[in-house]
């Protein structure tokens, strides 16, 4: 298995308003991810529900604090 991509935070934000990526919260609890959420970020619930309709080539960044 390859390494993940590293990218740094700027290019992140960068991509994630020019609509070319999704920037979503790793935390499964809605509480936490609503604690920890960062501007642009969909929630794990929200992705989860959009994955069938993704295309492989969608970029999608995943963090946690």
């Amino acid at each position: 298995m390859a390494e993940p991509e590293r990218t740094t935070p700027e290019e992140v934000r960068k991509q994630v308003k020019a609509g070319a990526a999704f920037l979503v919260c790793a935390y499964d609890d809605e509480d936490k991810c609503r604690t920890m959420h960062l501007e642009g970020a969909i929630s794990f619930g929200a992705f989860k529900s959009r994955v069938p309709s993704l295309s492989k080539e969608q970029r999608i960044f995943f963090y946690c604090a």
